[in-house]
């Protein structure tokens, strides 16, 4: 919820850098008239042989690339937030029905049997497993995006910040790769 709500406050500063600014266009418009009002020996022919139009607008490759993966960034985040919803809703009705209030227990371990099966039938763990896996890509778009930014912004704060985010995926690294080594870490990363 959080890590949406601030992507979000930054999608709607740098979405800006994507649509031509209407400031531009007056710019361009009065920077014309200002030349045909300055020079008062500019012929009809040269008047109209200048440019009628602003040229036109195309976004910074920088900003379609921080934009795409910020957006990209919130969308699985919410998707992701959607799935924990969903997976506790069905963790609810399946401790509801597997575990009915005053049944016998032959009953409830048939029950339980049952829709086991269809736990692994239709691989809940794995939707289970997708969880975290999502947010950890939508945190590294999110970095990988942030970095293009500030590196467009301003190089000193660009550099406090990659510099953070290579310790924090250094030790992400170390906690993803150390089960392999010691089989007893208490560490896990997908």
């Amino acid at each position: 919820g959080l890590f949406s709500a601030a992507l979000a406050a930054l999608l709607t500063v740098s979405v800006q850098d994507l649509k031509p600014n209407p400031q531009d266009t007056s710019v361009f418009y009065l920077a014309n008239i200002y030349q045909l009002l300055a020079d008062p020996n500019i012929s009809r022919a040269s008047i109209l042989a200048t440019q009628v139009q602003p040229p036109d607008f195309s976004p910074p490759t920088s900003a379609v690339l921080v934009n795409s993966l910020w957006f990209l960034s919130l969308v699985i985040s919410l998707t992701s937030a959607l799935l924990a919803t969903m997976l506790q809703q069905w963790a609810r009705r399946y401790l509801k029905i597997t575990q009915p209030p005053r049944s016998m227990l032959h009953k409830r371990a048939s029950i339980r049997s049952y829709f086991v099966h269809g736990v692994e039938k239709f691989h809940l763990p794995w939707s289970v497993e997708t969880l975290p896996a999502l947010l950890h890509l939508s945190l590294f778009l999110f970095f990988t995006g942030l970095a293009i930014y500030l590196f467009n912004i301003n190089h000193t704060v660009f550099s406090v910040v990659v510099w953070w985010v290579v310790l924090a995926g250094g030790v992400y690294g170390c906690i993803t790769f150390m089960p392999i080594f010691w089989h007893n870490s208490p560490y896990y990363s997908p």
